[in-house]
């Protein structure tokens, strides 16, 4: 009984964590509480990515949407919309390919992942169009697809939200500002998008921690709060550096722990 409220205890303070840095740089949380998962409480890399994809499964980014709104924020719902279509069958796919993938190659596979994001993001945040923040979206629901239908397999595959893959290229391709991209990423979430990946999982697992993911999930919505007030007061190239350093530590972090 005591390992399993040190355990929920662990998912609460994890999910306090990746809450806070996923409603302030508008990912899912996934590839923050990933690691954490790993490094408090030991599970393994399938285990902890069902686990935060079961977070997906609630509306946890609503009170970060609600602060982003009350900044004047918004999204292109057409966009938004297409990308939620295409995510929920990639994420399937993804998932299906990941559980078939033996553990020491998925964590290598999901260091090398976070690392090149962080190269990517450093490098974009530092860029003149940056700072330049052009406020023109493009809201074409073909290129929703597209990016939703990536989104979803590496949210699958890696047990993430899928928001570090779209929001770079919410930017880059629909036009969207920082802000605004992880606003849409936020909106993305709120569906229960993850439940085609968790179903995989589950059939794959030997049982589920559903209290450490219960722990997971309030922390997450507390977090993801006061992580999306701080977001509204930060410029998008220092939001973006921020993300960067954050991968790296967090590489860092599972690469001791392997």
């Amino acid at each position: 009984m005591g390992g399993t409220f040190f355990e929920a205890g662990a998912g609460l303070g994890a999910g306090l964590t990746g809450g806070a840095l996923s409603g302030l740089f508008g990912v899912g949380g996934g590839i923050v509480l990933i690691p954490l998962l790993i490094f408090l409480l030991g599970m393994g890399q399938h285990q902890a990515q069902g686990v935060t994809l079961a977070i997906l499964l609630l509306p946890n980014s609503l009170p970060a949407v609600l602060q982003y709104w009350r900044r004047g924020i918004r999204a292109p719902w057409a966009l938004v919309i297409a990308v939620i279509a295409a995510f929920l069958p990639g994420v399937a796919l993804g998932a299906r390919l990941a559980v078939g993938i033996p553990e020491t190659p998925m964590k290598v596979g999901f260091v090398l992942f976070l690392l090149a994001v962080a190269a990517r993001t450093f490098w974009t945040g530092r860029s003149p169009a940056a700072a330049q923040e052009d406020p023109r979206p493009s809201p074409d629901w073909r290129k929703g697809l597209a990016i939703g239908l990536l989104g979803g397999i590496t949210s699958g595959l890696l047990g993430i939200g899928g928001g570090v893959v779209m929001i770079p290229l919410l930017v880059l391709w629909a036009r969207l500002t920082q802000h605004e991209a992880q606003l849409a990423s936020m909106l993305i979430m709120l569906p229960p998008i993850g439940l085609p990946g968790v179903l995989v999982y589950l059939k794959a697992a030997q049982g589920f921690p559903w209290h450490v993911a219960g722990g997971v999930a309030l922390g997450f919505a507390v977090g993801a709060f006061f992580g999306a007030r701080l977001a509204t007061r930060l410029s998008g190239p220092r939001l973006q550096r921020l993300f960067a350093a954050v991968m790296v530590l967090l590489a860092l972090m599972l690469f001791v722990r392997r």
